[in-house]
């Protein structure tokens, strides 16, 4: 079966918005990990405004599956992934400004030799690394050529276009048929090349049948969708929902 990873930012989310030392994200993990989750992925950002460096120090003691980070390609970050070692280490894009990631990793621009370093880095000690990008052939061959064993493929326009779905024109299903398919040549030419994929953002129960059917693809990354739905049916309920999805698919 597919793989369900966890992404508790949101946890942390909630509970800096009051300053308190509640809802525990590293507890939250615990509960995701108990009901079934393989893996939990949390993303410390450079402007700490959820995750905190504490919460991933102990995560790394905690969580027994795949620990996940996700962070900007920055030397800063790199010293602070060196420091925790988490199994992996997902690079994407980061901007202060943005509500949430906005789209994926440009590994063809000018920012690709700090994601060279990056990766270099943290591969010298063992770390997998993984690129987190958009669904398009020059992005999976620029990770080709980076030399990474993992990719995460952004699911974010397939998702927008699932919420409009329901327009009478049509028009919404063909473009999120049209993402679909984007995400599906994707996962083949990566796997192709013997790449381990990963998928997430904007994923809910809702959608992510379709994704969770592409062959190639092994983990799924949910957050957002699955904190909702915990907070009015509890964590673990949750999870093992999106659980029953995954297992139907598979």
């Amino acid at each position: 079966m597919i793989s369900l990873h966890v992404n508790i930012d949101h946890v942390a989310t909630l509970r800096q918005a009051r300053g308190t030392p509640y809802p525990d994200p590293v507890w939250a993990a615990s509960i995701c990990e108990l009901a079934g989750a393989q893996g939990i992925t949390v993303h410390l950002r450079e402007d700490r405004r959820h995750i905190q460096d504490r919460d991933v120090e102990l995560l790394r003691q905690t969580v027994r599956g795949v620990l996940n980070l996700e962070m900007a390609a920055t030397s800063a970050m790199v010293e602070r992934a060196l420091a925790i070692r988490p199994d992996v280490v997902t690079l994407v894009p980061e901007r202060r400004e943005e509500r949430t990631t906005e789209g994926g990793l440009d590994c063809t621009g000018s920012h690709r030799g700090q994601v060279a370093a990056a990766v270099q880095a943290l591969g010298q000690v063992g770390i997998a690394v993984s690129l987190f990008i958009a669904p398009e052939a020059s992005q999976v061959r620029a990770a080709l050529q980076l030399g990474v064993p993992r990719i995460e493929l952004h699911t974010g326009h397939y998702c927008d276009a699932t919420l409009d779905a329901r327009r009478p024109d049509g028009r919404s299903k063909e473009r999120a048929d049209a993402e679909l398919e984007h995400l599906a040549a994707a996962a083949e030419e990566a796997v192709s090349h013997g790449l381990h994929v990963a998928a997430g953002h904007g994923l809910d129960y809702n959608n992510v049948r379709p994704v969770a059917a592409i062959p190639g693809i092994e983990e799924l990354n949910i957050g957002h969708a699955l904190i909702a739905r915990a907070v009015l049916v509890g964590l673990d309920r949750a999870t093992r929902d999106m659980l029953d999805i995954l297992q139907s698919v598979s």
